[in-house]
């Protein structure tokens, strides 16, 4: 088989397509990151989207970080989204230069995390939930509670050995996703009279 059927990604809209439903921090860590510094971060991150009174949702990357997920009504196009989580990881890199870096390639992120707001671009895609990744151990992108956040072990804590112990679980840690979506208009009002 080839390893592009192993893993499955989506897009940030459903039908129609022009303005996306949901928003992504993908927390992207380079070298020298250790795990409780990635959590210390998707924490940073969920306390600052919620002074702009934005729910998010948390799930593993399957890989070596986490996404922080944020459910979207369909009012906002493409770039006004994907700009207003540029400046959402601006602001965190400006605020916290030690953690986070704004700039993509590995070379930027040496114990830093890069917090990956270019998949909010029109036709980026994520990792969905569920799926495994075609890397070693398969580990599986599941969605996870805020308080469960200090009980994983790293992106790759459920893999396709251990995912039947998540099962029981499956997608309760979401359940309130579809009653939680926000609307960016005041959230970008906030953001830049912050500036």
């Amino acid at each position: 088989a080839q390893w592009n059927v192993i893993e499955f990604h989506t897009g940030n809209s459903t039908i129609p397509l022009e303005h996306p439903d949901r928003m992504i921090f993908d927390l992207d860590p380079g070298e020298q990151v250790a795990w409780q510094q990635i959590q210390e971060a998707a924490q940073l991150v969920h306390a600052f989207l919620l002074q702009l009174n934005l729910d998010s949702f948390l799930k593993t990357s399957g890989g070596k970080g986490l996404h922080v997920v944020v459910p979207l009504q369909k009012t906002h196009d493409f770039e006004a989204v994907k700009n207003f989580s540029k400046a959402v990881v601006l602001h965190l890199v400006k605020t916290i230069p030690t953690r986070f870096v704004a700039k993509s390639g590995p070379k930027n992120r040496i114990k830093k995390i890069f917090i990956d707001y270019l998949r909010n671009s029109e036709g980026a895609t994520t990792v969905c939930a569920w799926s495994a990744r075609a890397r070693p151990g398969f580990g599986i992108s599941v969605p996870i509670t805020w308080d469960e956040l200090t009980t994983i072990k790293g992106g790759d804590h459920i893999t396709i050995r251990t995912a039947h112990t998540r099962l029981g679980t499956g997608n309760t840690p979401w359940e309130n996703y579809a009653n939680e979506v926000n609307d960016l208009t005041k959230a970008i009002k906030t953001l830049e009279y912050a500036k």
